[in-house]
């Protein structure tokens, strides 16, 4: 194997191993972002079920599922 062949293939792989280091960042940040969003979804979760729970105990059994929307 020539020289050149040797260091043309260093080349690539340096530049690979570049990309895959760039790839492997993106990803994790993903990942972050990800377990932000569910946790959110998470607590939205509870807070629409805490509201639904205090809008059924409402008066006169009153709850959100029942109004009519405003257009009516």
């Amino acid at each position: 194997m020539s020289d050149q062949r040797l260091i043309e293939l260093e080349s690539k792989m340096a530049y690979q191993d570049d990309t895959i280091l760039q790839l492997n960042d993106v990803l994790c940040k993903q990942q972050d972002q990800i377990d932000r969003l569910e946790e959110l979804t998470q607590q939205l979760l509870a807070r629409v079920r805490d509201l639904s729970d205090n809008s059924s105990g409402g008066p006169a059994g009153f709850s959100a599922a029942d109004e009519r929307p405003p257009h009516y």
